[in-house]
């Protein structure tokens, strides 16, 4: 036989009648379809996840080709403009430096060789007049081939007003001197389109440029599309996977579990998370279930005890006799203390739950209920000590006085004649620590994460000899929650139980300055 701790509750039992569990299932159904509504199965959502997805990596693809392609236009275009100017100039001095060289002493030019110049020239679209220092012209390529000459520029405008529609250049004329020794001897004028113009291999290389990155933008959005679907895929079937559990789990099959392994943390954590919900719903059905048993069990007992009696009493069995109805009232005060208990439970619970904090010793209320204890503990032969100096908390002092007896009277009854019941106090620098420790018969490791729900008893034999409806443990608990302090337990089976209650000492801190800020208005 397995004894131990007898109080707890059971999650979502907040009466006696059926009507409360069908409202813990329906609280648990509602859960889980909330999960899959997060999860984007159900609601406004018109889209699939995984096209979002796909469509996501297409958009970025485009607009990010889009904006290379600008930038590439506007600043590749401006060096090039620069780098198209400082040739042209270049290429005007070099034709300058070969017709200075075609001049001879005495007044001579080597007119052929101009002539080939500037044919050559006219071929790059540079129109050369060579004149002497008495402006006397030595070879004009207007007066060569003046057609041409109009021809080259028209065609110049033409190609600059096709990419340019706006463009407002025109003809522009460069003087370059023609010296011997220190004297000026002459003049080669060379005329273009200017400030600057594009040939057809500069075109050429720009529709070349132009077309590159059309062809890089088609090729990225189609790998951004085979990229985003695959992406998309594996993103989404261990999600899909996730919401087929939600849904099972919200229609109330809690042992499906979402097995799809994901590298990707956020889903990782969605998957354990569902799955630790429905392994958490998945208890909390049959505990729900075991709490209509314990609540059953524990109505049974004494209205079973009621009926034989009255039915007896009514028969003529039993003359009504006041023993008789004194076990019939003790009964009854049973199932009145259960509801009572309940009762407290669910103001303890609620939201709306009033403390009279005052700051007291909690070592000095200690001390004051273990005298109380002392005769029993005696009668039992268990050895009860105190450890602990003053230590000034900020609580409700009734409700934790309340907490206390339930911890004392568990020890009390589950400690073994010449046992031993120790309780400390130990402040620090955050917290207050209040030990019960005992070397009872200790609480199994399988129920420890069930010992504070309601009606939960780690004695399965239900031995009535203890005492109790099964809730103390949990009242203690709401008690101290509702205080912002933690309760936890550790225990061996047969060596006993360590109850741990932690209070933080800001709420000291705030009940210090809130009476002093009385105290000035008092002084006032």
């Amino acid at each position: 036989m397995t004894q131990g701790w007898h109080w707890g509750k059971i999650p979502g039992a907040l009466s006696l009648d059926a009507l409360a569990f069908a409202a813990v299932q329906a609280d648990m159904e509602t859960c889980a379809a909330a999960l899959v509504n997060m999860s984007g199965n159900r609601g406004s959502m018109k889209y699939s996840l995984r096209t979002k997805l796909s469509l996501s990596y297409l958009s970025v693809a485009l607009v990010c080709v889009f904006i290379i392609s600008i930038f590439i236009n506007i600043f590749l275009e401006k060096h090039f403009r620069d780098y198209i100017i400082e040739n042209q100039e270049r290429k005007n001095r070099e034709v300058a430096s070969l017709i200075s060289r075609q001049y001879k002493p005495d007044d001579e030019w080597d007119a052929g060789v101009i002539e080939n110049i500037g044919i050559n020239a006219l071929e790059q679209g540079m129109i050369v007049r060579v004149s002497d220092s008495s402006d006397k012209v030595i070879w004009d390529a207007t007066l060569h081939n003046n057609g041409m000459c109009q021809m080259m520029l028209a065609h110049m405008a033409q190609i600059m007003k096709s990419r340019y529609p706006n463009w407002k250049g025109g003809y522009v004329e460069e003087k370059y001197p023609v010296t011997y020794g220190l004297n000026e001897v002459g003049t080669v004028e060379i005329g273009y389109y200017g400030p600057y113009y594009y040939n057809d291999n500069d075109l050429a290389f720009i529709n070349t440029l132009n077309n590159l990155l059309l062809f890089v933008g088609i090729f990225s959005l189609f790998l951004s599309l085979l990229i985003g679907t695959i992406m998309a895929k594996r993103l989404t079937i261990p999600i899909s996977r996730v919401i087929t559990t939600a849904q099972m789990i919200s229609k109330g099959y809690f042992g499906d579990r979402s097995a799809v392994l994901s590298n990707t943390k956020e889903i990782s954590q969605l998957t354990e998370t569902v799955n630790d919900l429905a392994e958490t719903l998945e208890k909390q059905e049959v505990l729900r279930k075991k709490l209509t048993a314990d609540v059953a069990h524990e109505l049974r007992t004494p209205l079973a005890t009621l009926q034989s009696h009255m039915e007896a009493m009514i028969d003529g069995v039993w003359k009504p006799e006041e023993d008789r109805l004194r076990s019939c009232h003790e009964e009854i005060l049973r199932i009145k203390r259960m509801v009572g208990d309940l009762e407290k439970l669910a103001k303890y619970e609620g939201e709306n739950l009033i403390l009279n904090m005052t700051g007291f010793d909690v070592s000095e209320l200690l001390q004051h209920l273990i005298r109380n204890f002392e005769s029993d503990f005696k009668n039992k032969r268990i050895g009860l000590e105190f450890t602990g100096e003053k230590e000034i908390i900020t609580a409700d002092r009734d409700k934790i006085s309340q907490v206390f007896v339930n911890l004392l009277s568990n020890a009390l009854k589950y400690t073994n004649e010449g046992g031993n019941v120790e309780v400390s106090v130990k402040g620090g620098d955050d917290i207050t620590e209040i030990c019960f420790r005992d070397n009872g018969y200790g609480i199994s490791p399988e129920d420890i994460p069930y010992i504070f729900e309601r009606f939960y008893r780690a004695d399965k034999s239900r031995n009535r000899l203890t005492g109790g409806a099964g809730i103390g443990l949990t009242i203690a608990k709401a008690i101290v929650e509702a205080h912002k302090g933690d309760i936890k337990v550790q225990s061996r089976v047969n060596e006993g139980s360590e109850f741990i209650i932690s209070f933080p000492k800001r709420q000291v801190e705030d009940h210090s300055l809130y009476q002093g800020l009385l105290d000035k208005i008092n002084n006032y």
